[in-house]
């Protein structure tokens, strides 16, 4: 007896939209996120500016969880741009190696504070373009900086979840951190830019999950194209389709 192979789900695709209709729903986005995510602030555990320029230096490739982890000793060791400045190059690779390109990150975290020193008074600056002349700070680590920990809204942190959710989304269809960056701050008003990047990122780590999207409890799903993902219900998946199915018996 043969068997028929069961039909291919259709993958989502980005639907027809102005630039309005999509400016408002991505307010809408934003509006979610902001009742779902109310207190999201930055993973990455810093007192001061400066720690936090450092351990976004160090979350390039690296989780926050596994930064968080090391940053106490490297702040413990060199609690000041003038002691990092002046560090050891294998002394802060014996540090930071669990974070992954220790050798290359231990370069930059030195360069950045022997720049911090040379030309900025040891302070770390207030604006992107003085930052991003830093060794290892480009402008998504200015941005985190700014945002986080002075309130100015320099532009939008694009990181591997917002690069991932604001696709699914239809918001953008670059793969490029600036050019994304670009989009999102012509779809959002400058109030938002800061705070929109932290609460796609807790979506990112709680429900909107690269390998296994948890998209029928996902808050954003009536707003959410799920680009390039298979259609729900389409498979018998627990999708709106299979939902609906179950609230009606």
């Amino acid at each position: 007896m043969s068997t028929s192979p069961s039909p291919k789900p259709r993958i989502c695709k980005a639907p027809r939209e102005s630039q309005a209709a999509r400016a408002t729903r991505t307010l809408n986005v934003a509006g979610v996120l902001a009742d779902t995510y109310a207190n999201a602030t930055c993973a990455l555990r810093h007192n001061s500016a400066f720690q936090l320029l450092a351990a976004t230096i160090l979350s390039a490739q690296c989780t926050d969880e596994r930064v968080n982890m090391v940053t106490p000793e490297l702040f413990r060791e060199y609690p000041t741009p003038q002691a990092l400045a002046e560090a050891r190059q294998e002394d802060v690779e014996r540090i930071v190696q669990s974070t992954g390109f220790f050798r290359a990150k231990a370069n930059s975290l030195r360069g950045m504070a022997q720049g911090l020193v040379e030309r900025f008074d040891g302070k770390v600056p207030r604006s992107l373009e003085d930052l991003v002349t830093l060794p290892g700070v480009g402008r998504k680590t200015a941005n985190v900086v700014l945002g986080t920990v002075y309130g100015i809204a320099s532009g939008v942190v694009v990181d591997t979840h917002v690069t991932r959710i604001t696709n699914l989304l239809a918001l953008t269809t670059h793969r490029d951190a600036v050019k994304i960056e670009l989009d999102l701050m012509k779809l959002l008003p400058e109030t938002e830019w800061v705070d929109f990047s932290h609460r796609l990122i807790h979506h990112g780590r709680k429900i909107c999950i690269a390998r296994r999207p948890k998209c029928t409890e996902c808050p954003l799903l009536p707003l959410c194209p799920r680009v390039g993902l298979p259609e729900l219900g389409v498979t018998g998946s627990d999708g709106p389709a299979a939902a609906k199915k179950t609230s009606k018996k």
